[in-house]
């Protein structure tokens, strides 16, 4: 609410009576309006609470979600992180629970914001099950998968982002060492931009 909406919720509960003027206009209508702007202030910051609940919109508490988190940690950016560099690696490291299934690093990925990537997984060549035109492989394609990734993030900009920011960005560091540092230890995992 507005603190047009908590004046006339503030005039509606006066007593009636002629103590109690309905003006608007009046000196006990300034002062109820200083009131309501008071409340209005209240109410804008304890709605802006739903959005700092998790790291992905958080400005006000992102330092207390990195501090929760461990951020910054080897895989955060050296130097000075915008925004939205902070923001993702809270909400990368916020919905990691673990796993070894595709979905798992695709949401790490969409974390990041890559909102199309996929993985490929490959396996080593089995004669007699092969196809024509695919690739020879030892066994260690076993181990092997493929994060594939659009050439360019796009980062989403709201008016709260500082200037400098940029729209879009090329090969992701710490994207790159988040999934090294998660995945399953005997696999090998290639990044491919563009290929999503």
């Amino acid at each position: 609410m507005d603190s047009t909406n908590y004046l006339h919720q503030a005039m509606a509960l006066l007593p009636p009576g002629p103590a109690w003027p309905a003006e608007t206009t009046g000196p006990l209508a300034r002062q109820l309006a200083a009131l309501a702007d008071s409340f209005a202030r209240v109410d804008a910051a304890a709605r802006s609470v739903i959005d700092e609940s998790t790291p992905a919109n958080a400005y006000a508490l992102l330092e207390d979600w990195e501090d929760a988190l461990g951020l910054p940690d080897e895989c955060s950016v050296q130097g000075s992180q915008t925004l939205s560099e902070r923001r993702q690696a809270a909400s990368a490291k916020y919905i990691a629970t673990g796993g070894q299934r595709a979905d798992y690093y695709i949401g790490i990925a969409q974390a990041y914001g890559y909102p199309n990537a996929t993985v490929t997984e490959y396996s080593a060549r089995s004669y007699g099950r092969a196809r024509m035109g695919r690739r020879y492989g030892g066994w260690e394609w076993n181990y092997a998968w493929q994060l594939n990734l659009p050439a360019q993030q796009v980062l989403p900009r709201m008016g709260g982002a500082p200037f400098g920011e940029p729209y879009k960005v090329w090969g992701n560091a710490a994207l790159e060492c988040t999934i090294n540092k998660l995945k399953p230890a005997h696999t090998r995992v290639f990044f491919v931009y563009g290929g999503a």
